[in-house]
């Protein structure tokens, strides 16, 4: 784990990743480690905005509605010295941005990781998750295409500490 500033230890761990890639597969087994929780926002989503979330403009209004709730919750159990794993998606800059507001005001360390999966992996993952009705939400592949188009992958200039994972088997 990082050593922060708030010498506890904790780790605020990112996800990012295209729909499918194994961003929740990856956060579950993060949280597994000691003193780690995993907040996951398709959770949320889905019982908050139950039968809300039909459009992407819908998701954009619901996560900015949940980021502006949980945001101070996040920082004040990472300067309890309990690590975060945010099963949220670090897609773009600008969700990165308010990101790194989490663990910069929390004073602790960071771990961006990055899940660099092909897109035909990615859809076939995808259609068998859809099948298996084992997600709150299905997604489409135009859906997938739509979403996917306002992907943009870290970047070493945006100053994270970037863990790369490439495609793997998933159970």
């Amino acid at each position: 784990m990082d050593e922060t500033a708030n010498g506890q230890g904790a780790t605020l761990h990112l996800i990012c990743g295209k729909i499918a890639a194994g961003k929740s597969t990856l956060a579950a087994s993060l949280a597994a480690r000691p003193a780690t929780i995993r907040i996951a926002e398709d959770d949320w989503l889905s019982c908050l905005y139950e039968g809300e979330q039909k459009t992407l403009e819908d998701y954009v209004r619901n996560s900015r509605r949940l980021r502006a709730v949980m945001g101070e919750h996040i920082v004040q159990v990472l300067r309890q010295g309990v690590s975060v794993v945010l099963d949220f998606p670090a897609n773009t800059p600008a969700s990165r941005q308010w990101m790194r507001g989490l663990f910069e005001r929390a004073g602790v360390g960071h771990r961006l990781h990055f899940l660099d999966v092909p897109d035909d992996v990615c859809k076939a993952r995808l259609r068998a998750r859809n099948a298996a009705g084992t997600h709150a939400f299905n997604a489409s592949d135009a859906e997938f295409d739509l979403f996917t188009s306002y992907f943009v992958p870290p970047s070493p200039a945006e100053g994270f500490r970037i863990e790369a994972h490439g495609p793997s088997p998933r159970a």
